[in-house]
């Protein structure tokens, strides 16, 4: 397929023509205004001893216009944005669309876990508002695995576009900035959620604790 066939340049998960159909009027539309192409690629897996990077400037030597690639490999759990040329990065903002907290306060959860040092610790709460990792890392059934991934990657290639298209002061009629806002505002409740029920089972052990200890 030539990289300059379809905005949807490859798709082994979905096979959905509505989820192909948003993309592309997504896609035309940025290209017909910016002249930048922002390709979304959906694999089951990457090939053997390929890495994403590697594979991702494999298609990228293919590009004739600028070009943005957004990548995602199911199986190696592998998501990542590369550009045909490095002043694209400064059109939008990598790190938080792949970020893999959704709100500021995930990003410390997260950070309070995971963090090894303080300065670690500062970039991982300086990280947040993913518009991709935190839908992903939704469970999901195996027959609703399709819609969590087109969910995604739409919401992640259309956080993509939006962001070009604003550095570039440009208004796209297809912008869905308002819906990405409550995809992600839906995933942050679901978040907090945990985090209440947490605190509620933390409080309700202490307090079983407490009564055990005056028997």
């Amino acid at each position: 397929m030539s990289l300059n066939a379809s905005y949807l340049h490859k798709d082994e998960l979905i096979y959905n023509p509505a989820f192909e159909q948003a993309i592309e009027k997504i896609g035309s539309e940025l290209e017909e205004k910016s002249g930048i192409r922002v390709l979304l690629v959906m694999l089951k897996k990457l090939p053997k001893d390929v890495g994403m990077v590697e594979y991702e400037r494999t298609l990228l030597k293919e590009a004739t216009t600028p070009t943005v690639l957004l990548a995602f490999s199911e199986l190696d759990m592998k998501i990542d944005i590369l550009v045909s040329d490095n002043k694209l990065y400064e059109l939008f903002d990598k790190e938080q669309i792949l970020s893999p907290a959704a709100s500021f306060v995930q990003a410390v959860v997260m950070a309070v876990f995971y963090a090894h040092d303080f300065d670690s610790f500062r970039s991982m709460i300086s990280n947040y508002g993913g518009t991709i990792a935190p839908i992903l890392a939704q469970k999901a059934k195996d027959n609703e695995l399709h819609s969590k991934y087109s969910a995604a990657m739409f919401n992640g290639y259309a956080d993509l576009a939006s962001q070009i298209a604003s550095s570039q002061n440009i208004k796209l009629d297809s912008d869905v900035g308002e819906a990405n806002q409550n995809s992600i505002m839906f995933v942050k409740l679901i978040f907090y959620g945990f985090i209440l029920y947490a605190i509620y089972l933390m409080f309700r052990r202490k307090i079983a604790k407490g009564s055990d200890e005056k028997r």
